[in-house]
C-alpha cells in the first residue's frame, strides 16, 4: 500500500472512531461520557496468546459479555439490542442479525426479558439484519437502523421504563412485536392485552419473579395478534394505524410487583416527555456521576478505557423497587420499606473492588443495598450471598468503616454472626470447618475440570478472609469476644498451605493430602472454585506477613511469586472462563486479582508495576476491534479494576478502610467524594517505577493511604522514576 493510501485508511478510521464512539460536539465540551465506548466487552477474544489455548472451533471463550445499550446508573431497566438469544449478555460484536430490543440485562446468561422488535409485512421469524456502521451507542442511548425492514431504532431510558423511537420507511404497514415467549432464562407464562387504543399491558414470569410492563405508543393500535398465548413458542404483533411517517414513539414501564405499578413507573418517569428530553437528561445523569473523576494527561485511548469501565462499573446492582416504593420481597410478599431495595450484589466477584468504588461514589446507593441484603436476612436468618464465599460480610465492614452506616449496623451484624456460626445458612461446609480449621476434599482419583466436589482450598481462604472482616465489624461495635474469635479464625488460611510444594492444597478428611496433585491444573469446583493452585495460593490479603512467612521469607515468597507470573500456561488446560494469562497468573477470572500486588509485602512495588501496567495496556480493549477484554467484565469488577489501578489507588483488603498506592497512568487526577471533599492525585515524573509517596505535601512512609483522604480531602503525590 502506498502512502497516500496510507494516510486515507488512517483518516477514514480516525473519523469512524470518532463518530461512532466520542461524538465530537462532546469532546468539545470536554466531557466524560464523550470518551465511554459502551462495545467494550462484547468482542470476542479470540488470541490464543492472551487466551492461553486454542478454543474449540465454534467455541466463543467467555470473556467480556457486556452489552451496549441505555440505563442509568444501577437501574431497573437496561435496554439492550440482543444479537442471540441463551448467551452471555444477549449482544456478542461479531453477529449481523438483531432478534429483540429487551429491556432487562446483567451479562450472566440470565434476564433479557421483555423483547421488542419493530417489524414490516409477514412472517414466521422475525429479525433483522444491521450493521456496524449504523449503529451509535452511548450513557443511556443507543440506535441502529433494522436493514431488513428500513427502521431506524432509537433507544433511551430512564431508572424504571423504556424509551424507543422507530423511524419507519413508510406510514403504512408497521408493526411490533412482542415476543414474551423469549429471555435468557425460560419462561414459565406470558401475556399481553390492549388496555387502550393505543396501550398494552401484560407480563413474563421466569420462574422466581414476574417481569410486568405498561406501554403506549403515540399513534393507535388497530390490531393485537396474540399467537400461542402463554407458550414457549408464541408471539403477539402489534399493528399501528396507518398514517404519516412521522416517528413512532414506544414508553414502556417495568415493575417485578404489578401492572400497576409499571404504569406508575412510565408515567412518573417518562410521562409526556419527548424522546430527546429523555436522552438528555439520561446523559446528564451519567455525566454528573462520571465528571466526579476529571483526569488529565494519558492519551485518549486511556480516557477512553478508564471512563468506558467507570461507566460499566455502575449497571449492577439493579433496582427492583417502584417509584412508590413498593418492591417484591424473597418470600413473594410486597413490601414498602420505605428505602431503593435493590437485587442481591455479585459479591464473589465485586466485593474485591466494584463495590468499594460504589461505597466512595454513591454511598447512598450502598446503604440501601445494605438495607435490601438485611431485609432478605429478616426473612431467612441469613445474610445472603452471591456464588461463592460470604462476602457480604467483607463488603458491609469495608462499607461502615468507610462511613456508610445508615441502616440497623447491630442487626445487620447479627445476621452476618448467623452466617459465620450456625449451620445451614450461607456457608456450606460450616461445621467442618469450625472444628477443623478447613473444609476437606473428596478422594476421587483423578480430577479433571468439572469434577464436582467442594472447592475446599478456596472456601477455606474465603471464609478465613470473611472471618477477618467480621472481626473488624466486632470490634468496631465493641463485641470483643466475637472479635477476637473471628480473628482467631482469620488464620485458617495457614492450614491449607503445604510447605512440601509450597501451594495452597487440598486436604483429605483425614488430614492429609490431595493426591495425584497437579498445580497447574484448573478446577471449577474441585478444590479450587475456578483456579488452579497457582491462582489462589497469594491469597491472604488481610495477613500477608504471615503468607510470606509460610513460603520461607521474602526471598523464597519472591521466587515464587516470579514463577506465578513466567511459568507457562499449560495449552491443554481448558477451562472456558479461565483466561487471559500471564504466565500462571489469570487475569480473566478473580481468584488471582490481588496477587500482582504482592511484590510490595517485600518492599518491591516496581515489580508489581511491570505486572500492573501489562495487564492495563494489554488486556483490556483488545484484538481486531479493539473491544476484547481478556475475561468476563462480571457485574463490573474486571471495569473497576482497571479503574482503580489507572487512577494509582486500589482496595487491597475491601474490609479494610485504606488503599494500596500504585503508579496513576495520568498525569492528575481530580476526584470528588460524596460529600464534596476534593482528592488530588499527581504523579510527579515520566518514570512507572515508584519512589516516593507524599499526603498533603509530607513525605509518606508506607504504601498504603487511609480513606480519610476521601473523607476530609487531600493531596496524594506518586513520585515516580524511570
Amino acid at each position: 500500500m502506498d502512502l497516500t493510501r496510507r494516510v486515507l485508511m488512517f483518516l477514514l478510521v480516525a473519523m469512524w472512531l470518532v463518530t461512532c464512539h466520542a461524538p465530537t460536539e462532546a469532546l468539545k465540551l470536554n466531557k466524560c461520557t464523550a470518551y465511554v465506548n459502551t462495545f467494550l466487552g462484547t468482542a470476542p477474544l479470540t488470541d490464543p496468546g492472551i487466551i492461553g489455548y486454542s478454543p474449540p472451533k465454534d467455541w466463543r471463550v467467555w470473556a467480556g459479555l457486556t452489552y451496549p445499550g441505555a440505563s442509568l446508573p444501577n437501574a431497573m431497566v437496561q435496554l439492550s439490542p440482543i444479537t442471540a438469544f441463551n448467551t452471555g449478555a444477549g449482544y456478542q460484536y461479531e453477529d449481523t442479525i438483531i432478534y429483540a430490543f429487551t429491556h432487562t440485562n446483567k451479562g450472566h446468561w440470565n434476564l433479557c426479558n421483555i423483547p421488542i422488535l419493530p417489524v414490516t409485512g409477514e412472517g414466521q421469524h422475525y429479525r433483522s439484519r444491521f450493521s456496524h456502521d449504523t449503529e451509535s451507542a452511548s450513557p443511556g442511548f443507543y440506535s441502529v437502523l433494522l436493514k431488513d425492514y428500513n427502521i431506524e431504532v432509537k433507544l433511551t431510558s430512564t431508572l424504571r421504563s423504556g424509551f424507543h423511537q422507530y423511524q419507519y420507511h413508510s406510514g403504512e404497514g408497521r408493526k411490533v412485536l412482542f415476543d414474551l415467549a423469549r429471555s435468557n432464562n425460560r419462561v414459565h407464562d406470558w401475556s399481553i392485552e390492549k388496555t387502550q387504543d393505543n396501550a398494552v399491558q401484560g407480563f413474563q414470569n421466569i420462574g422466581k419473579e414476574t417481569i410486568y410492563f405498561y406501554a403506549y405508543f403515540n399513534e393507535n393500535i388497530t390490531d393485537l395478534a396474540v399467537n400461542k398465548e402463554g407458550e414457549q413458542n408464541g408471539h403477539a404483533i402489534i399493528t399501528i394505524r396507518n398514517g404519516d411517517n412521522k416517528p413512532i414513539d414506544l414508553k414502556i414501564g417495568l415493575s417485578f410487583v404489578s401492572i400497576r405499578n409499571a404504569q406508575k413507573n412510565l408515567q412518573t418517569e417518562i410521562g409526556d416527555n419527548s424522546f430527546e428530553e429523555i436522552r438528555h437528561a439520561a446523559d446528564t445523569t451519567w455525566e454528573d456521576l462520571l465528571s466526579k473523576i476529571q483526569v488529565k494527561g494519558g492519551t485518549a485511548r486511556q480516557k477512553e478505557l478508564f471512563y468506558s469501565s467507570l461507566y460499566r462499573s455502575f449497571l449492577w446492582p439493579a433496582l427492583r423497587s417502584d417509584v412508590n416504593g413498593e418492591f417484591t420481597d424473597v418470600k413473594g410478599m410486597v413490601k414498602n420499606e420505605g428505602f431503593n431495595y435493590y437485587t442481591i450484589p455479585s459479591l464473589w466477584d465485586t466485593y474485591r473492588n466494584k463495590l468499594v468504588l460504589l461505597s466512595i461514589i454513591s454511598p447512598h446507593v450502598v446503604s440501601d443495598v445494605i438495607k435490601s441484603l438485611h431485609h432478605v436476612g429478616s426473612n431467612t436468618g441469613f445474610i445472603p450471598t452471591f456464588f461463592h464465599g460470604d462476602h457480604a460480610a467483607p463488603f458491609i465492614a469495608g462499607a461502615y468503616l468507610r462511613g456508610i452506616r445508615d441502616y440497623d449496623v447491630k442487626a445487620v451484624y447479627q445476621l452476618l454472626l448467623n452466617n459465620a456460626t450456625k449451620e445451614g445458612g450461607t456457608r456450606p461446609y460450616l461445621g467442618e470447618y469450625m472444628r477443623k480449621g478447613y473444609i476437606s476434599t473428596p478422594e476421587i482419583g483423578l480430577a479433571h475440570v468439572e469434577s464436582k466436589a467442594r472447592a475446599g482450598v478456596s472456601k477455606t481462604l474465603e471464609y478465613a478472609y470473611d472471618d477477618y472482616a467480621l472481626s473488624l465489624l466486632a470490634r468496631e461495635l465493641g463485641d470483643e469476644v466475637n472479635h477476637k474469635m473471628m480473628d482467631g479464625r482469620s488464620e485458617n488460611f495457614k492450614n491449607v498451605f503445604d510447605p512440601s510444594t509450597r501451594f495452597m492444597r487440598g486436604r483429605l478428611k483425614d488430614g492429609s493430602w490431595v493426591k495425584n496433585f497437579i498445580p497447574d491444573y484448573p478446577y471449577y469446583e474441585y478444590m479450587y472454585r475456578e483456579a488452579n493452585a497457582w491462582q489462589v495460593s497469594f491469597f491472604a490479603p488481610h495477613d500477608m506477613k504471615a503468607l510470606v512467612a509460610l513460603y520461607g521469607g521474602d526471598d523464597e515468597f519472591e521466587a515464587k511469586l516470579d514463577s506465578l507470573f513466567t511459568v507457562p500456561w499449560n495449552p491443554r488446560h481448558i477451562a472456558r472462563n479461565v483466561s487471559g494469562f500471564i504466565g500462571q497468573y489469570c487475569h480473566g477470572n478473580q481468584p488471582d486479582h490481588e496477587a500482582p500486588f504482592s511484590y510490595y509485602f517485600i518492599g518491591k512495588p516496581k515489580k508489581s508495576q511491570r505486572i500492573i501496567d501489562n495487564i492495563l495496556n494489554n488486556y483490556y480493549g483488545v484484538g481486531e476491534d479493539g473491544l476484547a477484554l481478556s475475561g468476563m467484565d462480571d457485574a463490573g469488577e474486571m471495569s473497576a479494576w482497571y479503574v482503580f489501578n489507572a487512577l494509582g489507588i486500589y482496595p487491597f483488603s475491601p474490609a479494610d478502610n485504606e488503599y494500596i498506592v500504585t503508579v496513576p497512568v495520568f498525569d492528575s487526577v481530580c476526584w470528588k467524594s460524596s460529600n464534596g471533599k476534593e482528592v488530588l492525585i499527581q504523579k510527579i515524573g515520566n518514570g512507572r517505577s515508584l519512589d516516593v509517596l507524599k499526603v498533603n505535601g509530607q513525605d509518606y512512609d508506607g504504601y498504603f493511604v487511609s480513606h480519610d483522604l476521601f473523607t476530609e480531602g487531600g493531596k496524594l503525590e506518586v513520585v515516580v522514576k524511570q
